[in-house]
C-alpha cells in the first residue's frame, strides 16, 4: 500500500504538509488539538461578529499561488481576494502617509519630506525586486540542511548581492535620511522578528512584497485560505483528526514508531472524554506544532532534537497583546489596516528586544476587516483587532494587559477623536498565557524565531531530527520562519525531503 505519514498540528505548515505529501502518493493523517483547523489562523465567531485571531496581513500572493498550483488547484477557485488600496495607513503623530497601490500619493508624501526620494525608492525597490527574486524564488525553497545548497555559483553571487552581512538599518540609511521614510521602509521587517539592526538586508524583499506585490484581503477572512486547504485535503482522502492532542512521541532505535494520542477539551471548557489513548502508525512524522514543544514534551529528555540550553539562546519573534473587539457603530475615516507609529519605535523595540518588559507606550497596528467585508460584523457594527507586539517570555498579567488597553484606547482617542469603551459590544484579548495554553508557544511566542543573521537558512532548527531519521519539522520555529508564505513554504520543502529521503 501507500506509505503512511502524520502530520501533527493543523495550522498552515501542518496542512501544506500534508497536502503535499499527498499530493505525492502518500496516505497521510492529520492531528489537531483545536475543534476547528488553522493553528493560529483559526476564526472566533461570537455575536455576529467574525474575528482572524492570528494572521491579518495577505502578502506575497504569489506564494499562495505557486503552493495551490502545486496541488494542480487555483486559488481564485477557492476564495476571492481583493487588493486593498491603499493597502494601510501609516499615522505618525502630526503626519501620516497612506501607501496606496499606485504609489503616486506616497511618492508625493516622500518627495514632501525629502526631496530626490522618489528616485531613490525606485532604485531600493529595484534591488528589492531582485533579492525577492532570488531570495523568494530560490533560497526560500531549499531544505537549510547543509552549505552545500548554497554553493552554486549563481547562488553565491546573489547572496553577495543579497547583502545578507549587510544589516536592514544601514541598508536604508544608504537610501534615505527622513527618519520617518526610514521608519516607513523598516516597518515590514518587524513581522520577522527583529530591529532592522539585527536583521540581513536580503528581508528588504518584504519591502518589494509590500509595495510592489500588494497587500490583499481574502474576502470572508484568512480562515478561507485555511478552509481551502481543509477542502482539499479532505476531498483527497487525508484522515483529519480534530479536538485530538498528541501527548508523546514513541520511538524504538533510530526511527520514531508512533504517536499518542488523546481526545482534548473542547473549546467550550467541556472536559475530555474519559481518557482513551490511541497510537498511530506511520512511516514518516511530520511535526508542525511547537517545535520546542515537540522536543522538550512530546520527544522528552534525552531524545529532544536540541537541549535546554539551545533553545534558551534563541531570539524569538516577538509576541503580542491582541484586543478582539465587536463595536456597535461605524469607524468611518480609518483603513482595513492602520499603524499606529506615534510613538519612539526605538523604546517600543527597546522593551522587546533590549530590556524585555511590557512598553510604557507602545505602538500598536488595528485591523478593521469589516471596512472591507460587511459580512464580519452586524450591519452598523465594526469587528475591531488591535495588535500590540509585546516581548516573549513575559509574565503576562490582567494588570498589564489592563494598562497597555487603557494606553491604547486614549492615543486612538486622540487620533481619531472616537472613545471606543462606550461601543463594545464583544471583547476578548489574547497574549503570551494564551499562545502558550492554545499552542505550547514556546515562551508564548506568536510568530516564531526571529529572522538574525544567527537565525537564518542553515543556522535554524533542523527540519530532520538529527537521531530519528523519518521525524521531521515544519512551521514557523524551522526554515524559512516566521509568517503565512513561509508556513505554506516550509510543508512543501519538507513533503519534497521527505520524498528524496524516503524513495
Amino acid at each position: 500500500g501507500a506509505r503512511t505519514a502524520v502530520v501533527l498540528g493543523g495550522g498552515f505548515a501542518g496542512l501544506a504538509s500534508a497536502l503535499s505529501l499527498a499530493q505525492r502518493g502518500w496516505s497521510v493523517t492529520l492531528v489537531e488539538r483545536h475543534a476547528q483547523l488553522g493553528g493560529r489562523a483559526r476564526m472566533w465567531h461570537e455575536q455576529g461578529y467574525s474575528f482572524d485571531m492570528g494572521p491579518s496581513w495577505y502578502w506575497m500572493p504569489d506564494v499562495f499561488e505557486h503552493f495551490f498550483e502545486s496541488l494542480g488547484e487555483r486559488v481564485h477557485d477557492h476564495y476571492e481576494l481583493v487588493r486593498l488600496d491603499p493597502g494601510y495607513r501609516v499615522v505618525f503623530g502630526d503626519t501620516q502617509v497612506d501607501v496606496d497601490a499606485n504609489r503616486s500619493g506616497l511618492t508625493r508624501w516622500l518627495e514632501e519630506r525629502e526631496p530626490g526620494s522618489g528616485r531613490a525608492l525606485k532604485q531600493f525597490l529595484a534591488e528589492a525586486e531582485e533579492k525577492y527574486r532570488v531570495g523568494m524564488g530560490d533560497l526560500v525553497y531549499r531544505p537549510g540542511r547543509s552549505l552545500l545548497e548554497f554553493a552554486d555559483a549563481r547562488v553565491l553571487r546573489g547572496l553577495l548581492r543579497l547583502q545578507l552581512l549587510t544589516s536592514m538599518r544601514r541598508h536604508v540609511q544608504q537610501h534615505f535620511r527622513d527618519p520617518l521614510i526610514r521608519q516607513l521602509l523598516e516597518f515590514p521587517v518587524l513581522f520577522l522578528g527583529a530591529v532592522a539592526a539585527d536583521t540581513p538586508a536580503l528581508y528588504s524583499l518584504m519591502n518589494h512584497a509590500d509595495l510592489e506585490l500588494g497587500t490583499w484581503y481574502p474576502m470572508g477572512g484568512m480562515v478561507q485560505v485555511v478552509h481551502a486547504m481543509e477542502r482539499i485535503a479532505r476531498a483527497r482522502g487525508i484522515d483529519i483528526r480534530t479536538s485530538t492532542e498528541a501527548v508523546r512521541i514513541h520511538t524504538e532505535g533510530r526511527r520514531a514508531v508512533a504517536l499518542e494520542l488523546r481526545s482534548a477539551a473542547t473549546e467550550d471548557g467541556a472536559a475530555a472524554p474519559a481518557d482513551q489513548r490511541d497510537l498511530l502508525t506511520a512511516d514518516v512524522f511530520v511535526a508542525s506544532a511547537d517545535y520546542h514543544h515537540v522536543d522538550s514534551v512530546l520527544l522528552g529528555a534525552g531524545r529532544a532534537n536540541y537541549g535546554a540550553r539551545y533553545w534558551a539562546g534563541r531570539t524569538m519573534a516577538p509576541s503580542a497583546l491582541l484586543l478582539y473587539l465587536g463595536l456597535d457603530r461605524r469607524l468611518d475615516g480609518l483603513e482595513h489596516h492602520t499603524l499606529f507609529f506615534d510613538a519612539s519605535m526605538d523604546a517600543h523595540a527597546d522593551a522587546i528586544y533590549t530590556r524585555p518588559r511590557w512598553p510604557e507606550e507602545p505602538l500598536f497596528y488595528t485591523s478593521l476587516p469589516s471596512r472591507t467585508d460587511p459580512g464580519v460584523a452586524p450591519p452598523g457594527g465594526e469587528a475591531m483587532m488591535i495588535l500590540v507586539p509585546l516581548a516573549p517570555g513575559l509574565r503576562d498579567d490582567d494588570e498589564q494587559r489592563a494598562r497597555i488597553r487603557q494606553r491604547v484606547f486614549a492615543r486612538f482617542r486622540q487620533h481619531t477623536g472616537i472613545d471606543l469603551e462606550p461601543h463594545i459590544v464583544v471583547e476578548r484579548s489574547y497574549a503570551m498565557r494564551d499562545f502558550s495554553a492554545d499552542y505550547s508557544a514556546f515562551r508564548g511566542n506568536a510568530y516564531g524565531l526571529a529572522n538574525t543573521l544567527r537565525q537564518t537558512a542553515i543556522l535554524k532548527p533542523s527540519l530532520r531530527h538529527r537521531r530519528f531519521g523519518n521525524l521531521y519539522y515544519s512551521g514557523q520555529l524551522t526554515v524559512p520562519g516566521p509568517g503565512v508564505p513561509p508556513s505554506l513554504i516550509s510543508g512543501m520543502v519538507v513533503a519534497g525531503e521527505i520524498e528524496r529521503d524516503f524513495c
